[in-house]
C-alpha cells in the first residue's frame, strides 16, 4: 500500500472562507484555530466561520479537521487540567463540539505545560497533569467513536526545544495521540537578539543556538516519541531583525532588539525577495533561506527549503509536515512545494 504523508495546515478562522477547492485537495489535515480553555471547558463561540466546514468536507472527502484549542497567550489549561472534574469538562465539552460540527478531532496547542512564558498559568505539576488530561481525552474520543463507527483523532502542538520535553512526559503523552505537530518555527526571533534561522532544517557553522528541525526531532525520538508519529513545521511567514551589522550578510550578527514577527510569505514575494535592496541568500549547511539590505534580516521557508523538509521527512521516516499558517500565502506556491514533494511519494528509508 502506498504510503500517504501527512500535510496539515492550520488555518484561523477568519481564513476559513479563503481555502479554495485546490488546497482543500492538497492537504491531508486542516487545524482550525483556535479554540479556547474557559472555566474548564472548550469554547468555540468565538469562531465565525464554522459553517463552511461542510463546504470544505465537499471539497476533500479525505480531509481530516481537527479543531485546534489553545495557541499563544491562551490560558485555562493549567486550572483545568489540574483537577479530575476540570479534565473531564474539557472532555465532555469537546465531545459536544464533535456532535454539533463536522470535526475529526481535536488538536491541543497549549503553550506550554509547566511554563508562563506566554503570561498564562502554570505549575510543576502540569508535567503530570498534561498526561492526565491528554488519557482522559483519548478515552472519551475513543468511546465516542465506538458509538459512530469511527476514529477521532487527537494530536498536540509541541514546542521545538529541550523546554517542551522536560515540561511533559512525552513518552507516556504520546501513546494517547495519533501524532505530534513539532512547531519547529520561532526558533530564533522573540527572545533571540542574534540573527538566525527561525525554521532551518539543520544548524549551520557559527549558529550559538543549536536548534533545527533536525536536533529537534531527535529530542522527541530520544524522549519516547515514535518517528512515525512526528509531524515537523514549515513558516509561511517570517521573522525579521531590524539594525544589523552589514556583515556576513546580516547572518549570526548580534543586534539590539529581538526578531519580531516580520513579511508573510505574500508580501515577501511581492516586495521583498530580491526586490528593493533585499539579496536572497542560501544556507547550504541550514538548508534556508534569509533576506538582507544591509540593515534588515529575515529569515523564512520558500519552496526550495520546503522541498528540503519533505526530503527529510522520507528519508527519516516520519509521519508528514505542518504548516502556520494558510492566510499567510495567497500565492499558494509553498503549499504546491509541500505536495509536489509528497506526491513523489517515494520513502527512501534512509537515516542520517
Amino acid at each position: 500500500m502506498e504510503r500517504k504523508w501527512i500535510s496539515a495546515g492550520y488555518a484561523g478562522d477568519d481564513a476559513l472562507p479563503r481555502i479554495t477547492k485546490e488546497a482543500a485537495l492538497k492537504l491531508t489535515h486542516l487545524n482550525v484555530a483556535f479554540g479556547h480553555v474557559r472555566d474548564g471547558k472548550i469554547c468555540i463561540d468565538h469562531l465565525k466561520h464554522l459553517n463552511r466546514l461542510p463546504l470544505i468536507k465537499s471539497d476533500n472527502p479525505e480531509l481530516s479537521i481537527l479543531l485546534s484549542v489553545g495557541g499563544w497567550g491562551a490560558g485555562g489549561f493549567s486550572e483545568a487540567a489540574s483537577e479530575p472534574e476540570g479534565r473531564r469538562s474539557m472532555a465532555d465539552t469537546a465531545i459536544r463540539i464533535l456532535r454539533d460540527h463536522p470535526f475529526d478531532g481535536i488538536d491541543l496547542d497549549w503553550e506550554y505545560p509547566c511554563y508562563a512564558v506566554a503570561g498564562i498559568a502554570s505549575s510543576p505539576d502540569d508535567k503530570k497533569n498534561f498526561t492526565l488530561l491528554l488519557r482522559e481525552l483519548r478515552e472519551a474520543l475513543d468511546r465516542e467513536g465506538s458509538a459512530r463507527d469511527r476514529h477521532y483523532l487527537l494530536t498536540i502542538a509541541a514546542g521545538a526545544d529541550r523546554y517542551y520535553i522536560d515540561g511533559t512526559e512525552m513518552e507516556q503523552v504520546q501513546k494517547y495521540l495519533d501524532f505530534v505537530q513539532i512547531m519547529t518555527y520561532d526558533m530564533r526571533g522573540g527572545f533571540q537578539t542574534l540573527t538566525g534561522h527561525h525554521t532551518n532544517l539543520y544548524t549551520s557553522t557559527g549558529d550559538l543556538y543549536r536548534i533545527s528541525v533536525d536536533a529537534s526531532v531527535r529530542m522527541f525520538v530520544q524522549a519516547g516519541v515514535p518517528r512515525d508519529k512526528i509531524v515537523i513545521g514549515a513558516a509561511f511567514y517570517s521573522r525579521m531583525w531590524k539594525n544589523v551589522p552589514d556583515r556576513n550578510g546580516g547572518l549570526h550578527e548580534m543586534t539590539a532588539g529581538a526578531g519580531g514577527y516580520g513579511p508573510d510569505y505574500t508580501r515577501l514575494t511581492a516586495e521583498y525577495i530580491n526586490q528593493n535592496g533585499y539579496n536572497r541568500y542560501w544556507d547550504e549547511e541550514a538548508k534556508a533561506p534569509y533576506l538582507f539590505d544591509g540593515e534588515n534580516f529575515i529569515s523564512y521557508d520558500d519552496e526550495e527549503s520546503l522541498r528540503h523538509k519533505c526530503e527529510y521527512v522520507k528519508n527519516e521516516n516520519l509521519a508528514g509536515i505542518m504548516f502556520w499558517e494558510y492566510a499567510c500565502d495567497t500565492t499558494h506556491r509553498l503549499l504546491n512545494a509541500i505536495y509536489e514533494s509528497f506526491e513523489e511519494n517515494i520513502p527512501t528509508g534512509k537515516n542520517r
